[in-house]
């Protein structure tokens, strides 16, 4: 890749990121919507339950299954 499109890529990336943070302004949460009507927040507990630990169980579970349903006879040396 010559000099050239190397700038024009670094500048469109530069573009879409500057263009992103500024979309997305907090600024923009104040103002609430027509019909919009938020839930009671989460507790800590139930933030990191949702998106710590039901991924984590959710990874075993698929792994644990793999493994248990492994079809080859293939011994593996140590």
């Amino acid at each position: 890749m010559d000099k050239k499109n190397a700038l024009r890529a670094g500048a469109v990336m530069a573009g879409t990121t500057l263009m992103m943070l500024l979309m997305s302004s907090p600024v923009f949460a104040v103002n609430r919507d027509d019909g919009d009507d938020p839930g009671p927040g989460l507790t800590v507990a139930e933030t990191l339950g949702l998106y710590v630990l039901t991924p984590l169980a959710a990874f075993a579970v698929i792994a644990g299954l793999v493994m248990v349903l492994d079809k080859s006879k293939k011994q593996h040396r140590v």
